[in-house]
């Protein structure tokens, strides 16, 4: 046998052994009838003076039907060689009967060839014994009753089969629903963990910086009006997000996602820290989609929180420029001139929660030093950016 014909013929018993399991009620179901049927046949072997071969071939036939507990293939393999040998003596109805019996167990778990395998043989051992080749003779009407309970049989078993699997489906469907429904609540709290750190962290790192400037006489008054601002901002975000996460109604103190509103924010906060702002390009241009700015203006927001944090002194310029294919934006701040921040507190998460908006929406990311400024670029190209509210889920749940 060469290797092909091996893996054929391998691959052909895979199909024959593709058979299920009873479980227990139905085992032990099978098992208390077949006692009941097995002890009427030692009660008649035992009673009867004669026909004995005809109690034996019955009590056989009806123990191979226990095998398929085990094995619905070496059972039903079993029952036919039973079958095969009964039709060589006169008894061969004790057998059949016990043949037709077993549809009910070939249907409910066998394979579909082992099914077209023992209708086969049922076939040919109700001609042997119709047509008077094997030496049971059984009549025709006689005949007609063993067929009629082997179809009763296994549309009980076809019946019992297909509530199994649809039981089983239904299970898969649950859990897959139970899974969805897990991962969702996992998106929802990266979602809400992601906004408290864009938001309140960054109102958090404003008032850190200018409670470190409370002690000096001429910023104290500029210092607590940012605080005051920076806390009611705060609040403010939290207030948004609390709303988003109970599937508020639209309408909310915090805009999701204005461009320029964002850079003027970040202008302010950075004119109490020191910096002034250049901006080069148009925010007010009309070819800036809604997506764009929300992703931008969750850029923006981030970048801040890195500048008042690490920035030295000097400039912070924006550059903006839209084309028909593409947005880019630029953000250039000067490197500090010291190891220290001015604020000591970091999650390390900043960059990466900015790389993963932009890439979200197929964009392009990088940040880091370039001379002696450090800058962050953004790149969106405006064929792969969705509608808004995918944005806010794609972008901003990222």
């Amino acid at each position: 046998m060469t290797r092909s014909d091996a893996a054929f013929a391998a691959h052909g018993r895979g199909w024959f052994n593709q058979t299920e399991r009873l479980n227990r009620v139905e085992s032990v179901a099978l098992l208390a009838l077949l006692a009941v049927m097995v002890t009427f046949d030692v009660i008649g072997f035992v009673t009867s003076g004669t026909n004995h071969l005809d109690h034996l071939v019955s009590v056989v036939s009806t123990l191979t039907l226990a095998l398929y507990i085990w094995s619905p293939l070496v059972a039903t393999s079993l029952l036919g060689v039973t079958v095969a040998l009964s039709l060589t003596t006169a008894y061969a109805s004790a057998s059949i009967t016990a043949g037709s019996l077993a549809a009910l167990l070939v249907l409910r778990l066998a394979s579909s060839p082992l099914i077209i395998a023992y209708f086969g043989g049922l076939l040919l051992a109700t001609a042997a014994v119709t047509s008077g080749i094997s030496p049971s003779v059984i009549a025709p009407p006689e005949m007609a009753i063993y067929l009629l309970v082997a179809a009763v049989a296994g549309s009980i078993g076809v019946a019992l089969r297909t509530a199994y699997a649809r039981g089983r489906r239904l299970e898969y469907q649950l859990a897959e629903r139970e899974e969805h429904k897990r991962q969702a609540i996992v998106a929802e709290r990266r979602w809400i963990a992601g906004e408290l750190h864009d938001s309140i962290a960054h109102q958090l790192t404003i008032i850190s910086l200018h409670t470190q400037l409370l002690d000096d006489d001429e910023m104290r008054d500029a210092s607590q009006e940012a605080i005051r601002t920076a806390a009611r901002k705060a609040l403010s975000d939290l207030r948004f997000i609390i709303k988003l996460a109970e599937d508020a109604p639209a309408g909310t103190e915090v805009s999701a996602g204005d461009l320029k509103a964002a850079i003027d924010e970040a202008r302010e906060e950075f004119r109490g820290a020191g910096h002034s702002v250049v901006l080069e390009g148009d925010l007010h241009d009309e070819g800036i989609p809604r997506g764009a700015e929300i992703v931008l203006a969750r850029v923006v927001r981030e970048s801040a929180t890195n500048i008042i944090k690490y920035a030295g002194p000097g400039d912070v310029r924006f550059v903006l420029d839209v084309q028909p294919e593409a947005i880019t934006m630029t953000i250039s701040s000067p490197l500090a001139t010291g190891s220290t921040p001015r604020v000591a507190s970091s999650s390390g998460t900043g960059l990466n929660r900015m790389a993963g908006r932009v890439l979200g929406v197929s964009g392009e990311f990088s940040a880091g030093p370039v001379g002696n400024e450090w800058q962050v670029r953004t790149y969106l190209p405006l064929g792969s950016l969705p509608n808004s509210h995918e944005t806010r889920v794609a972008g901003i749940g990222a």
